[in-house]
């Protein structure tokens, strides 16, 4: 996947970002739970970059628990509603740039945690982009998804999904399911420490994998 490519969607998502940044969380329990199982594989001294971290609401929750953290999202609309929610948190070490995997604005690490929270499905290249990860995370460190899996009767939702995505309503979605993600994080090198879903549904699949 080239960083061009990766960057495509983004007026779509510029053009959601404040109506997104207003709604409410749709199964609160489930994202509590996301929350509690990727601090497990945090410490105080992780260097953290989050990938498609949206309006970064999830980066102000979890940057207390680590040393470091980088949120990033390809849209600036997304970005700039993320740094307001910064300037009122007071954060010192949370840090919110716009770009995508190959982009010098995330850094180059390496880091001890990447997270990527309900964006496979949504890049043009998943198995690239767990390769990058795998790459710049140190060993040891930890990658950390949660990834919509549209497969089995969530499949008849795709002549939808593809009809409001001519209409400029949807974004592109890969119907990835938990096994093909697993078998992508396994292909980059990764070994699989948990994997479930929060939800109890397959759209909301966990995995977190270690680096070797």
């Amino acid at each position: 996947m080239t960083t061009q490519t990766a960057h495509e969607s983004a007026p779509f998502w510029d053009r959601l970002a404040r109506r997104y940044a207003r709604q409410k969380i749709g199964n609160l329990p489930a994202y509590e739970k996301t929350l509690a199982q990727t601090r497990a594989y945090l410490k105080p001294t992780d260097n953290v970059l989050e990938l498609g971290a949206g309006t970064s609401s999830t980066a102000v929750l979890l940057a207390p628990d680590v040393a470091r953290y980088t949120a990033s999202d390809i849209s600036s609309e997304m970005v700039l509603i993320g740094q307001e929610k910064l300037a009122q948190s007071g954060l010192e070490n949370l840090r919110i740039v716009q770009g995508a995997l190959g982009d010098t604005a995330l850094g180059d690490g390496p880091f001890d945690a990447i997270l990527a929270f309900n964006l496979l499905h949504l890049v043009p290249d998943a198995p690239s982009d767990i390769s990058r990860a795998f790459a710049m995370l140190k060993p040891g460190g930890m990658f950390i998804s949660k990834t919509v899996c549209l497969t089995g009767r969530y499949a008849l939702l795709r002549p939808v999904i593809g009809a409001l995505h001519l209409m400029g309503k949807a974004p592109s979605v890969a119907y990835l399911s938990p096994q093909s993600v697993a078998r992508m994080m396994t292909d980059a090198g990764f070994q699989i420490v948990e994997a479930n879903n929060p939800s109890g549904a397959q759209t909301g699949h966990f995995i977190a994998a270690r680096k070797p």
